[in-house]
């Protein structure tokens, strides 16, 4: 809720926003019609001029204009720059419940208790035809957005729609001809010519009945559920109760589950229930749930809160939680598994491990109807139906990589752009750096990559591109894990590490080497390394001459 306005009424009657201006009409039981700057909670101006209550309000989308119908059967206009009404439309015999402009024509169109809908014109001042046919209240009339229709529904349990494509060649005169609108106002109460019935929708049949909420369970079967007794009643298609069944947990809503069972909803979890055999098949905390998706085999189920996913098996066993800072709208399954949702201004996915990701950002917000492919069918906030195409590359390549497909795994390396330091960084922590390795051309990655997927050919290729002693000595680690001495021995001699080259000469028995660190140590002149290697080599007399020398060198310190 943004902002709270509160005013001396019994009952606000009607509601309209302006267009373009943070205004809002709010028309009252009392007569009284108020304009309101809903950004400042603040009281603009206010109208009256109605005898009785006011019940529809609507303003013009592009004139200084406002219209309203009352229980005084009057229709005003209004000009709120002006702070007046302009001029009252007569007609109507009974109640106003509804009033609309027409967003191109001038155009107004009306719905009365008298049991008819009126299109009016406000420059003429004129009515243009009256559309009788209802025989009850006419609740609601407007018209179509973008179409010569308007639909009209009422308490005889039909809606109606009318083609009006004639009205505009219909020539109204002006109001000097008055005299002759009056007496057409009075024919057109038997029916215009000009407007026809398109379409009737009339329910047949119609049962009806009280409950919280309700669902299909069966073919013939749905279920209500009667929060009074937190019991569900199961009913068949007459609207008979067939079954009741007490709810194991206080329960706000239900949710469709599978044939015989539901999903009941508590404040702080959810439960699978067993209409057949009154038993919890599941249960799970969760936060608050909006919405239930279930995927097309029934076997997992997305419960959707306001800033929460919790991905579960159909017995409700909890497989993984996301948590998103911007509110989530909705989503559904794609056929591979993956649940594909909204949020305010993104598209993302979620594995069934839990890894997520963006797919898409959205410059308004989309309710998801249906993921095919690489297709997302949805609504956006205008009721529109809309196909969002998305690139699926990413997440169908880490569902391959979770699902062990690693022949489909290497076809998208070699045919999709997949490369980037999320992509890498992301195969590095799920334990796949050697097909990291496929993505990067950097030998400085290439050489860590390898590194953690103990691929020591191309560490060395990379090693010998970088050429530094820092990579040598990692390179000579990894070699010594792995017992591949001839990589270590390289690695000890591109650094000149001779202490260790001669332990590993040493360790792997090979004499002839280490008779030649102990020729390089004399010509380096290094006592410690002749030392060493006279002890490694087993020559004795050097080794007590050496001792000897070490000793001298001590006390001389």
């Amino acid at each position: 809720m943004l902002t709270k306005f509160e005013t001396k009424s019994n009952r606000v009657k009607g509601l309209s926003l302006h267009a373009k201006r943070p205004w809002i009409l709010a028309s009252l039981h009392s007569g009284v019609i108020q304009l309101w700057d809903y950004r400042m909670g603040t009281l603009i101006d206010k109208f009256d001029e109605h005898d009785g209550p006011v019940r529809a309000v609507h303003f013009h989308p592009l004139q200084p204009l406002f219209v309203s119908g009352g229980d005084d059967y009057k229709i005003k206009v209004w000009n709120y720059k002006l702070h007046r009404c302009l001029f009252t439309l007569l007609g109507h015999l009974d109640y106003i419940r509804t009033v609309q402009f027409h967003h191109e024509s001038p155009w107004i169109v009306s719905a009365s208790d008298d049991q008819t809908v009126r299109i009016w014109n406000w420059q003429s001042r004129t009515c243009l035809s009256v559309l009788t046919g209802h025989n009850h209240y006419v609740m609601c009339a407007s018209f179509h957005p973008k179409e010569d229709l308007v639909v009209s529904a009422s308490l005889d349990q039909t809606v109606r729609v009318w083609d009006i494509g004639s009205l505009r060649k219909k020539n109204v005169s002006a109001a000097d001809d008055l005299m002759n609108n009056l007496s057409q106002i009075n024919s057109d109460l038997f029916g215009g010519i000009d407007v026809v019935v398109k379409y009737v929708l009339e329910v047949q049949d119609a049962k009806k009945g009280s409950g919280g909420s309700a669902v299909f369970v069966a073919r013939n079967r749905f279920a209500v559920l009667d929060k009074t007794t937190n019991q569900v009643l199961v009913k068949n298609l007459k609207n008979e109760i067939v079954k009741k069944s007490g709810l194991p947990i206080t329960t706000d809503s239900i949710f469709y589950a599978g044939t015989g069972n539901l999903l009941c909803r508590a404040e702080d979890r959810v439960v699978i229930f067993d209409l057949q055999q009154r038993t919890v098949l599941g249960s799970l905390q969760t936060p608050f749930v909006k919405y239930i998706v279930w995927s097309n085999d029934m076997e997992t189920v997305a419960l959707l809160s306001k800033h929460a996913i919790v991905i579960a098996s159909k017995k409700l066993d909890h497989r993984c939680n996301l948590h998103e800072t911007i509110r989530v709208k909705g989503g559904a399954w794609d056929d591979n598994g993956v649940f594909i949702y909204t949020t305010l201004n993104h598209i993302k996915y979620c594995l069934p491990n839990g890894d997520n990701g963006i797919v898409k950002t959205l410059d308004v917000p989309v309710y998801i109807t249906k993921v095919l492919g690489n297709r997302i069918f949805c609504l956006d906030r205008d009721g529109k139906s809309r196909v969002i195409v998305i690139d699926a590359t990413e997440y169908i390549f880490k569902l391959s990589l979770l699902k062990k497909k690693y022949d489909h795994v290497m076809s998208m390396i070699r045919n999709s752009q997949l490369c980037g330091q999320a992509m890498i960084a992301y195969l590095q922590e799920k334990g796949f750096p050697e097909v990291a390795l496929h993505f990067v051309k950097d030998e400085r990655t290439r050489f860590d990559l390898a590194l953690n997927s103990g691929n020591i050919q191309i560490a060395v290729a990379a090693a010998k591109e970088i050429d530094e002693k820092d990579h040598w000595y990692k390179l000579g680690v990894e070699a010594l894990r792995q017992g591949n001495s001839g990589i270590v021995e390289y690695a000890y001699q591109r650094t000149k590490n001779f202490e260790r080259l001669s332990f590993l000469y040493l360790i792997t028995g090979n004499t002839e080497k280490l008779a030649k660190m102990l020729k390089i140590a004399e010509v380096k002149n290094d006592v410690m390394g002749q030392f060493h290697n006279a002890l490694y080599n087993g020559v004795m007399k050097r080794y007590v001459l050496l001792q000897i020398v070490l000793q001298l060198m001590q006390v001389n310190s």
